[in-house]
C-alpha cells in the first residue's frame, strides 16, 4: 500500500498485482455479495470504488514507468503483463459488477444527484460490452505502445550532436532563418525515416477499431467513441458546426498574424520553419536553462502563489512528493500529460521540456489538471472523481491563461514577459483550426470504412487548406501529406480532441472574467473544479460561470477580444 494513501478497508494491505488469482477473488466476492437496501448497495459501491482505485494507480504506475523508460524491457515487460494478464480479466468483471448496479432494485434509494451520473456512464458502458472485444482492445494497447517505442527511440543529429525532436524544437525559435530551415528539415528527414511503420501501425489501429465497434453493434467507431466518452451533450453534427464557425472566425484571424508576421520577416511566404520564431525576428525566449528544472518549476511555483496561495501548496504537494518528471531526455515517451495515482489520490506530472517559453505554457497545463485532481479527490467514489474530459481542459487550459499575466516571474524585462503573453494568444488563435482539422480528419477516416492511403491524403490536404496556416511546403510536401502522423491522441486515444477546442473557448470566457473580476474568476473556476464527475457537461460549465456553447455566437466575441489583446 502506498505510504501517502488512505487505510482500505475492503482490500488486503499485501495484494499481488501481478497475479489475478488474487485480484479476482476479491471481485468475485463484490460480485456475490448479497444487497438488501439503498446502503448496503451504497456501501457496496464504495468498496469497489477501493478495489478499482488500488489496481487503477498500479496500471498508471506502469504507465508512467512505460513513458519514463521506454527502452526498458523489463518496464515493458510489466506494462504489457497488466494489460495482457490482468486488464484484460478486469474488464467482463467490471462490466458484470456495473450491471449488478444498475438492475439492483435497490438504485432506486441512491438519491443524490451524482448518482444519476453515474447509472448514465455506466448504462452507456454496459450497453458498449463484448467479451470479444478484450482481446482486440489488449492488441490497440500493444500496437499503441510499439508507436510509443518508435516514437521515444527517435533522435536528430543536428551539428554535431544528438537531440530529441522535442529538444531540436528549440531551434526553430531561432532567428536566423537558415538554423531554423536546417533543424526542421533535419527533424522531418528523421520523422519520414519512421513514416511507413507508423503508418502501418495507424492502419491495424483502424482495423480493429472498426471490429470493435462492430462488435458493440455500432454503425462506426465514431459512433463507438462518442458513447464510450460519454459525449450525451453534443453530436457529431455539433462537431461538424463548430468546425464551421472556427473557419468563419479563428482562421482569419490566425491568416492575418500570419500575413503581418511574414511581413515582419521580410519573406513572400511563410515556410513551415517560419511559424515558431519571434514575428520581430528577436531572439528566442528562453525562461529557464534546459538543464535547470529545479527554476522552472521554482517559478511556476511563484505563479500559483501570487494566483492563490492554495495553488501553491497544492503544486507543493507534486514538488514534495516527487511526482514531477519534466526533462527531455532519450528513451523518454513523447508529450506531456498529468494523471491520477487514484488510491493516494494523487497527481502526477509528464512532459518534455527544453528550456522553452512553450514549456511553461505546458506545466501550467498540466498544474491545472493537477489542480482539479486534488480539488476533487474528496468524492469518495473514484469513478465521480473526473470530470468529462471537455471540462477537464477547461481546468488545464483556464490556468494558462490566469498565469500568463504573471510571467514577469520569469523574466526581468517587461517587454519579454508581453512578448511571452503574445506568444501564447497566438498558439490560441491556431490551437482551434488544430483542432477542428483533426477533429474532422477523425470524423472523416472512421465514417469511410474502406478509404485507400491516397484518399486519406487527399482528405487531409483539403481540411488543411481549409483550415491550416498558408505555407509555401515546395519540396517538403511528402511530410505536408503526413503531419498528422505527429499528432499522438491520433493513435492513443481516437476521437479524443474536440475536447481541447470545446475547452479552450470555456477557458477563454474564464479569461475574460479574470480581466474584470480575477478574484471571483478563480472562486468559480476553483468551485467548479471541486465538483469533479458529480455534474453534466452544462452545469459545471455553469459552476464556473461559463457558457457551453461552441458556435459563431461564441467565438466570434472571443476571437475579436484575442485580436484587441
Amino acid at each position: 500500500m502506498p505510504a501517502t494513501a488512505p487505510k482500505r478497508k475492503f482490500v488486503p494491505a499485501e495484494v499481488s498485482f501481478a497475479d489475478f488469482s488474487q485480484l479476482g477473488k476479491l471481485y468475485q466476492a463484490l460480485l456475490d455479495r448479497k444487497i438488501n437496501s439503498a446502503d448496503e448497495l451504497e456501501k457496496w459501491l464504495l468498496d469497489y470504488s477501493e478495489l478499482y482505485s488500488v489496481i487503477d494507480e498500479y496500471a498508471q504506475q506502469c504507465y508512467i514507468d512505460k513513458s519514463c523508460h521506454t527502452d526498458d524491457a523489463k518496464i515493458e515487460e510489466r506494462f504489457l503483463h497488466y494489460h495482457e494478464n490482468i486488464e484484460a480479466q478486469m474488464k467482463p468483471m467490471h462490466s458484470a459488477l456495473q450491471k449488478k448496479l444498475i438492475e439492483s432494485p435497490y438504485r432506486a434509494g441512491l438519491t443524490d444527484p451524482k448518482y444519476k451520473i453515474l447509472l448514465s456512464h455506466w448504462q452507456s458502458d454496459v450497453e458498449l460490452f463484448r467479451d470479444q472485444n478484450v482481446p482486440l482492445e489488449t492488441k490497440q494497447t500493444k500496437l499503441v505502445a510499439d508507436y510509443d517505442k518508435i516514437a521515444g527511440a527517435m533522435t536528430v543529429e543536428f551539428r554535431g550532436k544528438e537531440y530529441t525532436p522535442q529538444q531540436m524544437a528549440r531551434f526553430g525559435e531561432e532567428p536566423d532563418r537558415g538554423t531554423r530551415q536546417s533543424a526542421w528539415e533535419a527533424s522531418t528527414h528523421r520523422r519520414l525515416r519512421d513514416a511507413d511503420k507508423i503508418e502501418d501501425i495507424f492502419d491495424e489501429l483502424l482495423k480493429l477499431r472498426w471490429q470493435i465497434a462492430r462488435n458493440a453493434g455500432l454503425p462506426d467507431p465514431r459512433a463507438f467513441y462518442f458513447k464510450q466518452f460519454k459525449r450525451f451533450d453534443y453530436t457529431p453534427d455539433d462537431c461538424a458546426r463548430f468546425a464551421d464557425a472556427v473557419a468563419e472566425t479563428f482562421v482569419p484571424l490566425m491568416r492575418k498574424l500570419d500575413a503581418q508576421r511574414a511581413q515582419d520577416l521580410g519573406v513572400a511566404k511563410l515556410r513551415p520553419w517560419d511559424l515558431s520564431v519571434d514575428p520581430k525576428n528577436q531572439p528566442a525566449l528562453r525562461p529557464f536553462a534546459q538543464d535547470d528544472i529545479d527554476r522552472f518549476v521554482n517559478k511556476t511555483y511563484d505563479i500559483f502563489k501570487t494566483l492563490s496561495p492554495a495553488l501553491a501548496d497544492d503544486f507543493d504537494v507534486l514538488r514534495r512528493g516527487k511526482l514531477l518528471d519534466l526533462d527531455s531526455r532519450k528513451g523518454k515517451a513523447p508529450g506531456g500529460y498529468q494523471t491520477l495515482l487514484s488510491e493516494r489520490r494523487e497527481p502526477f506530472i509528464f512532459m518534455n521540456a527544453v528550456g522553452s517559453q512553450d514549456d511553461i505554457r505546458i506545466l501550467l497545463h498540466e498544474g491545472g489538471h493537477a489542480f482539479h485532481s486534488l480539488a476533487a479527490k474528496n468524492e469518495p467514489l473514484i469513478f465521480l472523481m473526473h470530470a468529462p474530459m471537455e471540462f477537464c481542459e477547461v481546468a488545464s487550459m483556464s490556468m494558462e491563461l490566469l498565469g500568463a499575466p504573471h510571467f514577469e516571474m520569469y523574466y526581468d524585462d517587461t517587454a519579454m514577459a508581453d512578448r511571452a503573453r503574445r506568444d501564447h494568444l497566438t498558439k490560441i488563435v491556431r490551437t482551434l483550426p488544430w483542432v477542428a482539422t483533426i477533429d474532422s480528419f477523425q470524423s472523416w477516416i472512421y465514417t469511410h470504412p474502406k478509404h485507400t492511403r491516397d484518399e486519406r491524403t487527399s482528405e487531409w490536404l483539403k481540411l488543411s487548406d481549409r483550415l491550416y496556416h498558408e505555407l509555401d511546403w515546395t519540396s517538403w510536401e511528402t511530410w505536408n501529406q503526413r503531419r498528422w502522423m505527429a499528432q499522438l491522441h491520433l493513435f492513443h486515444v481516437p476521437f479524443y480532441y474536440i475536447e481541447y477546442g470545446i475547452a479552450q473557448l470555456g477557458a477563454l470566457q474564464v479569461w475574460l472574467k479574470a480581466k474584470n473580476d480575477p478574484q471571483q474568476a478563480l472562486a468559480n473556476y476553483r468551485a467548479a473544479l471541486k465538483l469533479g464527475g458529480t455534474r453534466s457537461l452544462p452545469q459545471l460549465f455553469a459552476a464556473a460561470g461559463i457558457q457551453f456553447d461552441f458556435t459563431k455566437k461564441t467565438m466570434e466575441p472571443l476571437a475579436k477580444a484575442i485580436e484587441d489583446e
